[in-house]
C-alpha cells in the first residue's frame, strides 16, 4: 500500500517547487522539439486559439439562426 501512495505524496512536492512547470518563455525555449523558436510556437498557438474561438461562435450563431 505504501508503494501506491508514494507517487501521490511526492507529486505535490515536485509541483510546488516548480520542477514540472516553466517560469519563463526562455525556460520553455530550451526544450522545444525540432529546433523550433518559442516566438513561432506562441504565434501559431494564438492563431489556433483565435480560429477555434471563431469557429465555436460561428457554430452557435448558425444554430441560433436556424432555430429562430
Amino acid at each position: 500500500m505504501a508503494n501506491l501512495l508514494s507517487p501521490l505524496l511526492v507529486a505535490p512536492l515536485l509541483m510546488s517547487r516548480g520542477l514540472l512547470a516553466f517560469h519563463t518563455a526562455a525556460d520553455a525555449a530550451n526544450g522545444l522539439l525540432f529546433g523550433w523558436d518559442i516566438a513561432t510556437v506562441q504565434k501559431w498557438v494564438l492563431i489556433y486559439l483565435g480560429a477555434s474561438s471563431l469557429a465555436f461562435v460561428l457554430v452557435w450563431v448558425i444554430g441560433y439562426l436556424r432555430r429562430a
